[in-house]
């Protein structure tokens, strides 16, 4: 018996089949290989097409199935769906997309999500949906309905890029309370639809798809998508969640306490708690856990740096002509020593910050000497600057009651440096895990779960392998605080100015 797990990003799909019975990976696929596009028609927009989305999960499914045999397709018990959080997908009346996703790095609605929070009420935003609108799914839908009046009297329900992917799996339109509270839609006081804020945002009761348990059989794959897939049809999808609180599942944060990270296209630190934490600045937010219910509210609390992989990739590509590896830059970053001999990058250039109140910075070069840095300073004051960002919002969490001791942080993405992992190590003084699992995987292992073969959480994430570990690096604490408060001086000039 087998399961689907897939992990759909703003950069990738990534496919994975796990063998329920032992929780054994039998293999993980991502496609494209090259990341899609994110298409910005103005400063600080990004959108993406959901149908591309669709037509990258299919081919990912292929590439994953086309070696496996009738004998594992035919037992394929459940999918399991993680998904990019915050995007807006909107559909007409018959299932058609109406306009491409406004995503999660979309600067463009933060006006419209200050004003509805005077409206509603910024005391009644923080007591009950635990957050300032700010820039998620319901400003989002708010620019569209003041922007695009032709598309908002077409719109029959407002989706989440999840939500979309299990409706093209299966027909099925329904969405969770994970879901809801990442697009700030969730009354946490009274455990519904925040259905006192739609007015504010432009929303009718009924555009709001049903709601399913994030662990519940929540459609069955239809004789269309199966075909598409190469699956049996009537495989149910039996999960669904945000990237991040995806995530930090599979890493094994779950309990409350418990942190994980991941420094991909954005940058998370992601801490699990069994109370509510709010902040009146809004540069964290607390979303619905996956194993949050109306008896047990487990919330996550959500650290996001926009510009983190973003920034190391285009650098990547803007230097190197996407020629060099990461670890070619890693090796000439390192001849360079700790600061970066005073070159000051801030990676902020992929749309509003939320931990700087929501500012667009934009990415900056600061104190270039041209007569004394060298690409290899680039490369370490870029990979410095994203783990500088890291700690900076680190230092936010701890001032709102967050403790740090442990940071689990999977092995595919920018902690697979040590360079950036050591940084973080060191000014933290904690230890750093890379744990050999992706969100993929624990998405296909969520069914074992679902399905009632593992008994609990835990167990159903069982089996990830510790693939190293990162200690403060002794004796030179020193010499990265020093750099850090240089770095941390100058991101706060700029803060002022801006």
């Amino acid at each position: 018996m087998f399961s689907l797990g897939f992990d759909i990003g703003s950069s990738s799909v990534k496919a994975a089949l796990i063998d329920l019975k032992s929780n054994h990976v039998m293999d993980v696929v991502q496609y494209p290989a090259t990341e899609m596009p994110i298409n910005s028609p103005r400063q600080g927009w990004a959108e993406q097409d959901p149908e591309v989305w669709w037509k990258n999960l299919i081919r990912a499914t292929e590439l994953l199935l086309m070696r496996k045999g009738d004998k594992v397709i035919s037992q394929i018990l459940g999918i399991g769906i993680s998904y990019q959080m915050h995007g807006l997908v909107l559909l007409g009346k018959h299932g058609e997309v109406l306009r491409p996703s406004i995503i999660w790095c979309d600067s463009r609605a933060v006006e419209i999500g200050n004003l509805a929070a005077q409206n509603i009420g910024e005391e009644v935003c923080f007591d009950r949906m635990l957050n300032h609108p700010g820039n998620f799914t319901a400003s989002k839908f708010k620019w569209v309905q003041d922007n695009e009046p032709d598309v908002y009297n077409k719109v029959k329900k407002i989706m989440l890029p999840g939500d979309f992917l299990a409706f093209k799996m299966t027909g099925e339109i329904n969405t969770t309370p994970s879901g809801l509270s990442e697009g700030i839609l969730w009354d946490f006081k009274n455990n519904r639809p925040a259905s006192f804020a739609f007015d504010v945002f432009g929303i009718k009761e009924d555009m709001i798809p049903s709601i399913v348990n994030t662990f519940s059989r929540q459609g069955y794959v239809s004789s269309e998508a199966a075909s598409l897939l190469g699956i049996p049809k009537n495989i149910p999808v039996c999960y669904r969640a945000g990237d991040q609180p995806n995530n930090a599942m599979s890493l094994g944060a779950i309990e409350a306490g418990e942190i994980a990270a991941t420094g991909g296209t954005s940058g998370v630190v992601y801490g699990v708690m069994d109370h509510n934490i709010v902040d009146r600045y809004s540069r964290i937010n607390s979303f619905a856990h996956v194993n949050y219910t109306n008896e047990n509210q487990m919330t996550g609390v959500l650290l996001c740096i926009n510009g983190a992989g973003s920034f190391y990739r285009w650098v990547r590509e803007t230097m190197t002509g996407g020629m060099s590896t990461y670890d070619e830059m890693e090796a000439l970053a390192s001849k360079i020593s700790i600061g970066s001999d005073g070159l000051v990058i801030l990676p902020f250039g992929n749309g509003a910050e939320r931990m700087l109140c929501n500012k667009d910075l934009g990415a900056q070069i600061l104190s270039i000497n041209l007569n004394r840095y060298s690409k290899n300073h680039i490369y370490r004051a870029s990979l410095e600057g994203v783990a500088f960002s890291f700690v900076y919002g680190v230092e936010i969490l701890k001032e709102l009651g967050v403790n740090i001791e442990l940071i689990k942080a999977g092995n595919d993405n920018l902690f697979r440096s040590n360079l950036f992992s050591t940084v973080i190590s060191t000014l933290l003084k904690c230890e750093i895990h890379l744990v050999d699992t992706t969100g993929a995987i624990g998405a296909a292992k969520a069914v074992g779960y679902t399905l009632g073969i593992r008994t609990d959480l835990k167990q159903a994430m069982s089996g990830n392998k510790i693939e190293k570990v990162i200690t403060p690096v002794l004796g030179e604490e020193s010499k990265y605080q020093l750099a850090y408060k240089h770095w941390k001086n100058n991101l706060e000039e700029q803060l002022n100015r801006a």
